[in-house]
């Protein structure tokens, strides 16, 4: 009966041997590479297609309405980029009051229903800080950015008009997705987590060049503790075209960066101006993305706070 016990016990050992083993390795296994969110970009081949098209709505996000004036993109409606922010205790381009903000795009005929496509200055920052602020507003799922924005269209020599669009005012109702904004006292517990545990859930991501991530010694300047670097503007193909570089491209730079796939990552710059291109690129490539709106402005002066210099 022993003999028996002890043949019949070796199969049930390998079987719970292979079993850990298995669950051992299934522990290991890397989150599979987030999902692009294709639908976040529109090409201007698909807006010639669809400027007709009544449940498309284009934005043309600039603070200068005279550039607006001088030519936009047919039907194109003004959104004063303005409006979108706000100074709040020394700190510049902060979220406007939800109150505030609803106005504004409910005055440009923007309501609850419909896609939204977004182009404007600064080689496209103006319009990523458009669509974070529909995103935090809830209407981020149904907003896109042009790819080349005004830049491309007019190098295919497509038509623009200088006629300010005619528009109706609408019933626009936010729906906050607070989640995605990040304050003072939640980032000190990111920084903490992203500088001292080794594949923690959190990245951050500083969008500065890299003169200003990197800092210089003995002083307030440089990055917070845990941070990476992407400098925004790598995310486009070059400075003369606007356009966004291949998904595979960006998710290439952004694991050279540090960052992996399940993590969650938290954008963030001087102001929340370069941080909004990040976040849109970030979001646009599937990652589970928030921003520091507040950004190193607040940071660096803030008690208790403290500021790495150097590349590492």
């Amino acid at each position: 009966m022993k003999l028996m016990m002890r043949i019949c016990g070796l199969p049930l050992l390998a079987i719970c041997l292979c079993a850990g083993i298995v669950l051992s390795a299934t522990a290991q296994t890397k989150p599979a590479a987030p999902k692009v969110r294709s639908e976040l970009i529109v090409s201007t081949d698909w807006l010639a297609k669809n400027l007709s098209n009544k449940n498309v709505f284009v934005l043309h996000v600039t603070s200068n309405q005279k550039a607006y004036e001088a030519g936009h993109i047919p039907g194109a409606r003004f959104l004063n980029l303005g409006e979108l922010l706000a100074t709040r205790e020394g700190i510049a381009n902060e979220l406007p009051p939800v109150e505030q903000l609803q106005k504004v795009f409910a005055a440009i005929g923007i309501g609850n229903e419909g896609k939204i496509v977004l182009y404007g200055d600064n080689n496209g920052l103006a319009a990523a800080r458009a669509f974070f602020t529909l995103d935090y507003l809830g209407h981020g799922n149904r907003a896109a950015l042009l790819d080349g924005g005004l830049e491309k269209w007019k190098s295919e020599k497509r038509d623009v008009q200088t006629q300010a669009a005619v528009t109706t005012a609408a019933s626009f109702t936010p729906r906050l997705r607070p989640e995605v904004l990040v304050k003072l006292s939640a980032m000190r517990d990111l920084s903490w987590v992203a500088a001292n545990v080794a594949d923690g859930n959190v990245g951050i991501l500083d969008a500065r060049p890299e003169e200003q991530y990197v800092g210089a010694a003995n002083t307030r300047t440089g990055h917070i503790p845990g941070a990476a670097n992407v400098y925004w503007m790598k995310h486009l193909t070059s400075a003369s075209d606007l356009t966004m570089k291949p998904a595979s491209e960006l998710q290439k730079m952004f694991a050279e960066a540090g960052l992996k796939p399940g993590q969650k990552v938290v954008t963030y710059c001087n102001t929340g101006m370069q941080a909004s291109h990040a976040y849109f690129t970030l979001k646009y490539l599937g990652y589970d993305v928030s921003m520091y709106d507040a950004s190193f402005s607040e940071w660096s002066k803030a008690e208790g706070t403290a500021v790495v210099s150097g590349k590492k």
